[in-house]
């Protein structure tokens, strides 16, 4: 019956085409719809995809006897602001773990570390739609951010918790404006968790995002893309252990 209703169109949005039910209430974000096959073809038991519209493509299957989903969001804020809300509001999703990759703008934090945004400052007017009366700070669910780093530390990996950079734009047209952000202990940058942050606030749900550091502005190091698709297993493995 479920895909007799997804074929005809009774899903309850046009952007996932899953029925609801069909999403856990934990919910792990890739930007890349690929990295979200791989997790649940290597990580998932008896895995079932539940959407494939735009080729974003989402699963939900079992982690060591818990119900999880993971899907792809594609890149930057209006993306994932438009998943995170319908995830949020349409298939009553609690938690959602974006796990994504970041480039570094400090010295000490490498290509591959683990970075726990406990913060996302941003160069979005994202929070304008809001009407606030002064500027809002976008955080992490502490219950999902203290649970990360407890469990990061029962799997013995080191990670780097503080405040990142969510910018709207990947290629910037001023190359040293990272700096003035570097200056202010942002340890990394990328283009999603802020605006996941505040759907999460403004819907009274929790988010976290964890990102693999894939390069490195100040030391030129990088990874490929397939590096970067297949190549997350410890940022992977501690997303879902934070479930058991």
């Amino acid at each position: 019956m479920s895909e007799i209703l997804k074929k005809s169109g009774n899903t309850p949005t046009p952007h996932i085409g899953a029925l609801k039910g069909d999403f856990a209430k934990t919910v792990l974000l890739p930007g890349d719809p690929l990295r979200a096959k791989y997790i649940a073809d290597n990580y998932l038991n008896d895995a079932k995809q539940v959407t494939s519209v735009r080729n974003i493509l989402g699963f939900t299957g079992m982690y060591k006897g818990k119900e999880i989903s993971v899907m792809g969001t594609g890149m930057g804020m209006p993306s994932i602001g438009i998943y995170s809300y319908e995830l949020f509001n349409f298939y009553d999703v609690d938690n959602l773990i974006r796990i994504g990759s970041a480039g570094s703008i400090r010295e000490d934090v490498k290509v591959m570390d683990i970075v726990l945004a406990e913060g996302a400052s941003t160069t979005s007017a994202w929070a304008e739609m809001y009407n606030l009366k002064g500027t809002f700070a976008p955080i992490a669910s502490w219950e999902l951010l203290y649970k990360a780093v407890k469990t990061a530390e029962r799997l013995g990996s080191k990670t780097v918790v503080g405040n990142i950079l969510s910018e709207d734009a990947f290629y910037n047209d001023d190359p040293d404006s990272y700096k003035e952000w570097q200056k202010m202990g942002i340890i990394c940058l990328e283009m999603e968790a802020a605006a996941l942050y505040m759907n999460a606030a403004r819907c009274g749900k929790n988010a976290l995002a964890m990102f693999t550091i894939s390069d490195n502005v100040l030391t030129g190091e990088s990874l490929s893309a397939e590096e970067r698709q297949v190549g997350f297993g410890k940022m992977m493995e501690l997303a879902l252990e934070m479930q058991i």
